[in-house]
C-alpha cells in the first residue's frame, strides 16, 4: 500500500487540509456525536470479548505475560496517529490492534516508532507485531509471516462536482498529479496509463509530479491540473476534513496488484496461529467495519484473515 516515503509525504502534505477540525459520526464504546476525530480516544473495544479459540492458540509465555507489543509508525491519519492529547494512538489501526488484543484476552502496549525500524524491531524481539498499513511483499516475506486484515488501494481525485466527467478509464491525455516518491509516481500511473491509453492508442496520462498531496489538492482546486492520483485513504481523510473541495472517483482506481495491507510477526512466530485466529476473529465483529466506516474506510472491509 504505502512506502515509507510515502507516509513521510501524507504526513506533511496533509498539514494543512488535515486542520484538526473534522467532527465524527457515532461508532463504538463511549464516542458521542459531537467529538472532533482527532478528540475521540474511546476504546472501540471495551464491549468486546476474548475469542475462546484464539486464546488456546496462545503460546504460554503470552498468556503469562499477558501483554502484547504492537509497533506503529504514529504519523499518518487516519490510519495511524496520534489524538489531539498527542498521547492517545487513534485511527484505523489502532483500533483494530486493541481488537485484536482483545480476542487474545491481552493488554495492548503500544510503541510509536519510524516505519523503517519496526522489521528490524520484530526480527530483535523489540515488538510482537506490527499493524501499520504495511503491505506483503516478496522481501518481507522472507522475515515475517503476514495476515492481511483489510484492502488499501489508490484513488483519483477530480474537481468537485466532476465538470470533466471524468473516470478511472478516461484521464488519457490529462493532467495528474502524483507525489514525489509515491507508489503512484514511481509505478502505479505508468502503468495505468499504458493499459487504458498507449496501448489504445490514446494519448499518455500526464504525470504531474509535485512534492505533496498539499499543494496537489491545491492546484486541483485551482483548475491548475485535472486530477490528483494518490492513497485512497488519505483522500477520504481529507475531503472529510475540508469537504465541497474535491470529488473522488468511484470505485478505487485498478492497479493490477494486490493492495491487501497485513498485520506482521517475525517469521514462524508461535504467534503466528493465535494472531491469525484473532483477527479473523476481528473481521467478523461488528466493531471492524465500525471502525471503518468511522475512518472513511467502508470498502476497505475484507473477510479473510489470510496469512501470506
Amino acid at each position: 500500500m504505502k512506502t515509507r516515503s510515502k507516509i513521510q509525504t501524507a504526513t506533511a502534505g496533509l498539514a494543512v487540509l488535515l486542520a484538526l477540525t473534522a467532527c465524527g459520526g457515532t461508532a463504538a464504546g463511549t464516542q458521542a456525536a459531537d467529538i472532533p476525530k482527532t478528540q475521540n480516544t474511546r476504546d472501540i473495544s471495551e464491549s468486546v470479548q476474548p475469542d475462546a479459540d484464539a486464546v488456546a492458540l496462545l503460546p504460554e509465555s503470552y498468556k503469562a505475560k499477558g501483554e502484547l507489543t504492537v509497533a506503529m509508525d504514529l504519523s499518518s491519519p487516519p490510519m495511524t496517529f496520534l489524538a489531539e492529547d498527542n498521547t492517545t494512538p487513534i485511527g484505523v489501526n489502532p483500533d483494530l490492534a486493541r481488537l485484536v488484543a482483545k480476542k487474545l484476552g491481552l493488554k495492548l502496549k503500544f510503541e510509536n516508532t519510524a516505519f523503517d525500524t519496526i522489521i528490524p524491531g520484530i526480527d530483535g524481539g523489540r515488538y510482537d507485531f506490527t499493524a501499520t498499513t504495511m503491505s506483503a511483499t516478496e522481501e518481507r516475506l522472507k522475515v515475517l509471516d503476514m495476515i492481511n486484515y483489510l484492502k488499501g488501494g489508490s484513488a483519483v481525485a477530480v474537481a468537485k462536482g466532476n465538470p470533466l466527467k471524468l473516470t478511472n478509464d478516461t484521464l488519457c491525455g490529462k493532467n495528474i498529479a502524483v507525489t514525489k516518491g509515491s507508489t503512484q509516481q514511481l509505478k502505479h500511473l505508468p502503468n495505468v496509463s499504458k493499459w487504458t491509453c498507449e496501448e489504445k492508442g490514446q494519448p499518455a496520462i500526464n504525470a504531474i509530479t509535485l512534492p505533496n498531496v498539499q499543494e496537489a489538492l491545491t492546484q486541483l482546486d485551482s483548475k491548475r491540473i485535472d486530477g490528483v492520483f494518490y492513497d485512497a485513504s488519505a483522500l477520504a481523510w481529507a475531503n472529510e476534513q475540508q469537504p465541497n473541495h474535491f470529488t473522488i472517483l468511484q470505485p478505487r482506481m485498478d492497479t493490477r496488484t494486490n493492495t491487501n495491507v497485513a498485520m506482521g510477526l517475525k517469521k514462524g512466530s508461535p504467534l503466528t496461529p493465535a494472531l491469525q485466529k484473532a483477527i479473523q476473529s476481528v473481521l467478523e465483529t461488528p466493531e471492524y467495519k465500525k471502525s471503518l466506516e468511522y475512518w472513511g474506510l467502508g470498502e476497505s472491509a475484507i473477510t479473510e484473515a489470510t496469512i501470506r
